[in-house]
């Protein structure tokens, strides 16, 4: 019964920066992953960032350089720091996790980012 909760999102022109988090009514101190994927109208779902237990976060080259995944234990919490935007970078972003105690993946329910002057 794990929910996600995303925020942050919103109108930004290009260039700007937008910080998008997602809160888990679990501690995330458990998770065996964290991501964060993205959706634009008649696209595929892309991967954007990706954190996994053990390891150091990845990106999409799309984003690398400008886009920053981190989390806090204390506040149940993942982040995406996003700078530079660009127009291209318009779509639905959606929070993922999964527990190494909890079969399957839980979702957020997405949070709109539009880049646009």
């Amino acid at each position: 019964q794990v929910q996600l909760v995303e925020s942050g999102g919103g109108l930004v022109q290009p260039g700007g920066s937008l910080r998008l988090s997602c809160a888990a009514s679990r501690s995330i101190f458990s998770t065996n992953s964290m991501g964060w994927y993205r959706q634009a109208p008649g696209k595929e779902r892309e991967l954007v960032a990706t954190l996994t237990r053990g390891g150091s976060p990845k990106y999409a080259d799309s984003v690398k350089g400008r886009f920053t995944m981190s989390n806090s234990n204390a506040r149940s919490t993942v982040y995406l720091q996003m700078n530079s935007l660009k127009p291209e970078d318009t779509a639905v972003y959606y929070c993922n996790m999964r527990w190494v105690d909890l079969e399957g993946a839980f979702w957020g329910q997405g949070t709109q980012v539009t880049v646009s002057s």
